[in-house]
């Protein structure tokens, strides 16, 4: 969950980008976003917020005692496993071992083996990347950032989305 970064770092090294400079004064210490759980959001990177609570209804264990709106445990990758399409794919490559975005997982696999998935493109395992594997310095494609960002890329557009200067994704 992002607690590995040394925030003075980060906003030492962005904040003397005249382009960031006012974005970090504004929000010094501003956080990557992360996951508790890895497999969820690469899942949810994949097909969405609607799709997704679809899947959770269909393969999702139900609560014993639900709580609230929450009835049912988001589905482990084997049972999503039996879904058609990329997300099958997706899920049986996380339960094989394909595919590993654990803590302690490499990062360059990781992606490689994203990017071996029917369905996953490079702006997905990017997000994938950045949120599940805490990558700190990922570069979406079709996005020019400065060398000068890293190795905190990952947090300057964190910076641009939240001030509204990026498509949140």
């Amino acid at each position: 969950l992002d607690l590995d970064a040394d925030p003075y770092a980060v906003d030492e090294r962005l904040g003397a980008d005249p382009r960031l400079a006012p974005l970090v004064a504004a929000r010094p210490g501003l956080r990557s976003p992360g996951a508790a759980d890895p497999e969820e959001l690469a899942v949810r990177a994949l097909v969405g917020a609607a799709e997704a609570e679809r899947l959770v209804r269909r393969y999702g264990k139900a609560l014993d005692a639900p709580c609230g709106s929450l009835t049912h445990l988001f589905p482990e990758a084997a049972a999503l496993a039996q879904a058609e399409g990329p997300v099958g794919t997706l899920a049986a490559a996380l339960a094989d071992g394909v595919l590993r975005l654990d803590p302690g997982a490499d990062r360059e696999d990781a992606q490689a083996a994203l990017l071996a998935l029917p369905g996953i493109d490079a702006r997905t395992a990017a997000v994938i990347r950045t949120r599940a594997l805490g990558d700190p310095d990922v570069a979406p494609p079709g996005l020019d950032l400065p060398d000068s960002w890293r190795p905190w890329r990952s947090y300057a557009l964190q910076h641009l989305r939240t001030a509204g200067e990026l498509e949140s994704r």
